[in-house]
């Protein structure tokens, strides 16, 4: 990816990576100086993660958690503001340690500079981490 990528083309390519499970790719898109925030994180999860490293602590162990099959039902929104996109999504895949699905909606404010992600507040829905297998890196639980 350049510094020429659109947004939703970086977005596309990032949810590739996640598919693809690697998320030292998928860590190579953010900024060293990146924020991800997560404003429905339930008691015992991360509601901010500042830096690039912080994002690569929380999702380093992802796949061992959650396997990804598919991102159904994409939708990136184009806004007035340079270099954000609203993104709405499914992840749907398997929980490793149960085998049962996994089926997630977000929806997410990106913003990417440079070709980099800056921002990301993902308003994922906290009643999916109810199912046992579902935590990951960040949680206490």
């Amino acid at each position: 990816m350049s510094a020429h990528t659109s947004p939703a083309e970086l977005v596309r390519h990032s949810l590739q990576l996640l598919l693809d499970k690697d998320i030292p790719g998928w860590i190579g898109l953010w900024a060293e100086d990146c924020l991800m925030e997560f404003p429905f994180a339930p008691e015992g999860w991360p509601a901010r993660l500042e830096g690039k490293e912080a994002v690569a602590a929380y999702m380093r162990d992802y796949p061992d958690h959650i396997d990804l099959s598919d991102f159904p039902d994409l939708r990136i929104h184009e806004t007035t503001e340079p270099g954000t996109v609203v993104v709405e999504m499914r992840a749907v895949g398997r929980l490793v340690s149960t085998g049962a699905p996994y089926d997630m909606t977000y929806i997410a404010v990106i913003t990417v500079r440079d070709g980099l992600i800056t921002s990301y507040r993902d308003y994922w829905n906290p009643l999916v981490l109810q199912q046992e297998g579902a935590q990951f890196a960040g949680s206490d639980r």
